[in-house]
């Protein structure tokens, strides 16, 4: 499918029958489902397996190319959503890709495009860029707010009257449901959070700031250490933004 869209549409939570490759040319998503929530700038896709319930939201105007696969034709594929770097010759295919038609010659020239991309898919790394969403009601809510507003500084103790529990059992809770200390998922929020508007151009400062950073420097060093690249470096390669 291949599809435009503007900064900011969002497509609301449907699944599909069949396991799909979410990946966009230009732009980055930032796609949720009820256990996890992505973002996917370009050089990146994310595997949807068959009938995962997700909505996506445009975080820039974003060039859609997206791949629905049998499941026989993918059983190497986890049966859960993961993140995954796309090569210059992957995301080629994948562009060719969307302009086959819907039936085609599995035997011709098509199906060997076809065939390449599973070829490709099938000796590709995971990438750790998810945030795990916790089920408990009082929790997700904690979570919803802080996805909005990440660069909120209150600290746990502050979150937990929002949960209506302790700040102990908050701190027990969150790392039972999502395998993370209520700061190491803030972290990770910011920094999935940082990467959809770097990626988009945003400025490092505006973005440091608004996340709560009191400094470009230590934005910096913590992006490095999560990401491997200084967000200048990051910004330009997503977006193209010098």
């Amino acid at each position: 499918m291949p599809k435009d869209f503007t900064a900011g549409f969002t497509i609301l939570p449907h699944r599909h029958e069949r396991a799909q490759l979410i990946h966009a040319t230009t732009g980055t998503m930032r796609v949720a489902t009820d256990d996890g929530v992505w973002i996917v700038p370009p050089q990146r896709a994310l595997w949807m397996p068959a009938g995962v319930r997700h909505g996506i939201e445009m975080l820039a105007d974003v060039t859609m190319r997206t791949l629905y696969l049998r499941d026989d034709a993918t059983t190497f594929m986890p049966d859960t959503c993961r993140v995954l770097p796309i090569s210059p010759l992957l995301r080629e295919l994948i562009v060719r890709a969307t302009e086959l038609p819907l039936q085609y010659d599995e035997n011709g020239p098509a199906g060997h495009i076809v065939a390449l991309i599973l070829t490709e898919l099938r000796g590709l790394q995971f990438l750790p860029l998810q945030l795990p969403m916790p089920h408990d009601p009082r929790l997700r809510a904690v979570c919803q707010a802080l996805l909005e507003t990440p660069g909120d500084p209150r600290p746990l103790e502050g979150w937990a009257p929002v949960a209506n529990v302790s700040a102990r059992t908050l701190a027990r809770r969150f790392l039972s449901e999502t395998g993370l200390s209520f700061g190491g998922w803030r972290q990770q929020a910011r920094i999935l959070e940082a990467m959809g508007r770097l990626g988009a151009g945003e400025p490092v400062t505006r973005v440091a700031l608004d996340l709560g950073y009191e400094s470009v420097s230590a934005f910096s060093a913590m992006f490095r250490r999560a990401v491997g690249a200084a967000p200048s470096q990051f910004r330009h390669r997503q977006s193209g933004v010098p």
